[in-house]
């Protein structure tokens, strides 16, 4: 198949040549010369044979960039495409065993490929596509063959390997994944660039033949990208029925949003210095009719994929401030809801209007709702959109939390630069704190630096009793998580509201002391 490839690249070549505006300025002269050589006859077949050229030329067609495009060749990378990726499967999978016919297929997906488009241009962007599918060439044999697939993907189909096991696999993903890690130069800039990646194994695949190994791949690849970034995962029987499930959720996404199925749930936050209720984090729950109340995890990645991230924040905007204005009418004071917005909705230059109609709409002042911003977010600071969208918000008199600190990029000039006002701990800190010296020692200076910050501090995922304690006398000012109470319906968070007001122990404020 290279050897035909080949082939018709040289052919495209000479028809691209053929077809270049300039030479039509020499077509007046070699009519003349034919004729002149080869009588009336020349000159008909000459007359036939130039419209043929360019017909043939103008079949194959020109890429935006005035390129020859090659039938099943990608114009940006000039990668095969899917098609020959399959053949080529098909072809190791049809080897004789005797004479190393095993074969596998590797899937893989640039990570926040549409950050980088975002950031890059088109131009830009197709130079990163370009430089990935050289590089990812370049770490495989030459029996190997890669292929461009839909946005920011790639497939690798492997020749016929003599050792068709785990650990080769492996190996060849981890020498992929190195090649496209290697920082690209883009226009005097650095672009460092990760990839998630899935593979199959010939005996792995759900079904025989290239087609399925592929989609075998591409699922694992769906499987790392959800874990990434720069995640690799092999195809499982369980995984494809996870990717099954996925997809009938996704087709109900919309209409459960509709139905309101979609919902705000409430888990409390408490002070450790008095145990009084300071807030309530808003997380979104699907009560699903057959499947019962289902996780986030479960659902989230198909909100993303449908594109329904604005009309989910909608939904979780309007449950919270509405449980917020309900829960006062019977007489419980909660001083503010939290409110976690993605980097899609924070990049709506209109959300600050949308935030400030909602408060209007359910008479409350902007400082009953706390937007939390995940320090993921913290890598989209170069985009103005969010960071005015931040400061308006903020401006509003809205209180802003960076929601899961110490896991990404965030920096103290970025905690400025968004107008935080408390940081939350998360679980991998809180985990066993009471218990180990090394966690305590972490948090105490996280804690530290929010005290020079002139921040307010909350832990989440609190789970035991201990870890609330350990929590209070480390100096962190709120906790939140299992030990406290699960997420529940406005319904159920009502109800328990006045049974903790009624519970509470005066005596509750545990210490502060200094590790």
């Amino acid at each position: 198949m290279a050897g035909r490839l080949h082939t018709r690249r040289q052919i495209v070549k000479v028809l691209a040549f053929a077809r270049r505006p300039e030479l039509l300025a020499f077509l007046p002269a070699v009519t003349l010369a034919a004729f002149w050589m080869g009588g009336e006859e020349a000159l008909v077949l000459t007359a036939l044979c130039v419209p043929i050229v360019y017909a043939l030329a103008g079949v194959l067609g020109a890429s935006p960039a005035g390129e020859m495009v090659l039938p099943g060749v990608d114009p940006v990378t000039g990668l095969p495409l899917r098609d020959a990726a399959i053949e080529r499967l098909d072809s190791a999978l049809a080897a004789d065993p005797l004479q190393g016919g095993g074969t596998a297929c590797l899937a893989l997906l640039l990570d926040d490929a549409d950050t980088l488009a975002r950031h890059h241009g088109h131009a830009g962007f197709a130079e990163i596509l370009r430089q990935t599918g050289a590089r990812i060439t370049g770490a495989l044999r030459r029996q190997d063959i890669v292929c461009r697939l839909d946005g920011a993907a790639f497939a690798v189909a492997l020749g016929p390997l003599q050792r068709a096991d785990l650990e080769t696999v492996l190996q060849t993903a981890a020498r992929v994944q190195e090649a496209v890690e290697v920082a690209i130069s883009l226009d005097a800039t650095t672009v460092h660039v990760t990839a998630s990646l899935g593979f199959c194994l010939a005996g792995r695949a759900p079904e025989p033949g290239g087609a399925a190994l592929l989609e075998a791949a591409m699922a694992a690849m769906d499987d790392a990208n959800y874990n990434g970034p720069g995640a690799i995962r092999a195809y499982t029987t369980e995984l494809n029925r996870r990717r099954t499930d996925l997809a009938e959720l996704r087709r109900d996404l919309g209409p459960a949003l509709d139905a309101g199925e979609v919902q705000a749930f409430f888990q409390p936050q408490l002070s450790t210095d008095t145990g009084a209720i300071t807030g309530f984090e808003t997380l979104v729950r699907w009560v699903h009719p057959e499947r019962g109340v289902l996780a986030p995890s479960e659902f989230l990645p198909g909100i993303l994929a449908s594109g329904l991230s604005d009309r989910l924040g909608e939904v979780m905007l309007t449950g919270a401030l509405r449980a917020l204005r309900t829960w006062e009418r019977d007489g419980h004071r909660i001083p503010s809801v939290a409110v976690n917005f993605s980097a899609e909705e924070l990049r709506n230059p209109r959300l600050p209007d949308k935030i400030q109609w909602e408060l209007d709409r359910f008479s409350l002042s902007p400082d009953r709702l706390t937007v939390e911003i995940r320090e993921a977010v913290m890598r989209e600071g170069a985009d103005e959109v969010i960071v005015q969208g931040i400061a308006r918000i903020a401006g509003m008199g809205c209180r802003i939390d960076l929601d899961e600190f110490g896991v990404g990029p965030a920096s103290v000039v970025n905690i400025r630069r968004f107008s935080v006002g408390r940081i939350k701990i998360g679980r991998a800190f809180v985990a066993s704190i009471h218990e180990d010296r090394a966690q305590q020692r972490t948090v105490a200076a996280i804690l530290s630096l929010t005290e020079q910050l002139g921040l307010d501090s909350l832990a989440v995922g609190v789970e035991t009793t201990g870890e609330h304690a350990m929590l209070a006398q480390l100096g962190c000012g709120h906790v939140q998580g299992f030990a406290i109470a699960r997420p529940m319906p406005a319904e159920d968070a009502g109800a328990w509201i006045a049974a903790h007001g009624r519970q509470r122990d005066p005596a509750l404020p545990l210490g502060r002391r200094q590790v």
